[in-house]
């Protein structure tokens, strides 16, 4: 794609298209399109804003980081930990915490996250100075680590998942952090292999969070095999680029019950922080055992008759 193509999505350009009435015309038809284009699964998108209501509800959130590196073409990882600090999760899956070469230094600032944040890290990745798992990190207010797993996913370009058990206030949960590949066919390839993974270990409630480049609706769409799993993907939650979102590129699905609420943090430090927006989750764990409970229940009932 050429770059006159993308010319519309510079953020310096963008800035000039501001002073000028026809950019909100532009980017209503944009967003009124892409709806379109994606209401197939319209109906699976939680109406009400992501916020825990009482003990048995958290916040998870997934952010790309983007490496640190701003809209503006600034590296500040305080300000990354300062749009984390904003989303006030109990949960915070990051990808892109690392360099992607070479060494594959952190790039967090980890003192930061703790102190505005009150995030402490999970150590995740196999190199000393690593933040994360092929740059997918993960940070907890309260809780335990039961299990970890780190998957090498396949395709044309290195990427990896964390399967990790975790032991929370509200309950056990499965949490897997990811980051996709650019290419449909590698993406459907990952999604299997995480598929496969989430298979082993106790049968817990599974939230599937990060991102997964992937917009596009139906069958079309290298997550459609997610769907006997985790049922509806919402395709609303448009989070890129940060300073124009149109596009749903991040996600967080879970298991029948789980996710009660979802939404965008769309700030301004956030526009500015990473080519893309946070996207946050409350969870029920207890709702998801129950109903993950119940079917086992019904199963064993029509077993019996």
């Amino acid at each position: 794609m050429t770059k006159s193509r993308l010319a519309f999505l510079d953020p310096v350009l963008l800035a000039r298209l501001r002073r000028n009435s026809r950019l909100s015309t532009i980017k209503s038809r944009l967003r009124n399109r892409l709806q379109a284009m994606q209401s197939v699964d319209a109906h699976a998108k939680p109406r009400r804003a992501a916020r825990p209501h009482g003990d048995h509800e958290l916040v998870v959130a997934s952010y790309n980081v983007h490496k640190c590196m701003g809209t503006d073409g600034r590296f500040e990882p305080g300000r990354i930990a300062s749009v984390i600090a904003e989303l006030d999760a109990d949960v915070v899956a990051i990808q892109e915490a690392d360099k992607r070469f070479g060494r594959r230094h952190g790039l967090l600032d980890l003192e930061a996250l703790e102190k505005e944040a009150g995030l402490t890290h999970i150590p995740t990745s196999e190199r000393p100075h690593g933040h994360g798992w092929h740059g997918n990190a993960l940070f907890l207010r309260r809780g335990e680590v039961r299990a970890m797993r780190r998957l090498a996913l396949p395709g044309a370009e290195p990427r990896g998942a964390l399967v990790v058990d975790l032991d929370l206030p509200a309950g056990p949960l499965r949490l897997v952090a990811a980051h996709l590949g650019l290419l449909r066919r590698s993406r459907r390839w990952q999604v299997r292999s995480i598929l496969d993974a989430i298979e082993h270990g106790p049968r817990l409630p599974i939230l599937l969070v990060g991102d997964f480049n992937e917009w596009r609706p139906g069958r079309k769409s290298s997550l459609h095999e997610l769907r006997p799993v985790f049922g509806p993907l919402s395709h609303a939650h448009f989070s890129f680029p940060s300073y124009f979102p149109v596009v749903a590129l991040d996600r967080v699905i879970g298991s029948p019950g789980l996710v009660t609420a979802m939404e965008v943090h769309d700030s301004t430090l956030a526009r500015v922080a990473s080519d893309h927006l946070p996207l946050k989750a409350t969870i029920d764990i207890p709702a998801a055992l129950r109903e993950m409970h119940g079917n086992e229940q019904l199963v064993l009932s029509e077993a019996g008759e």
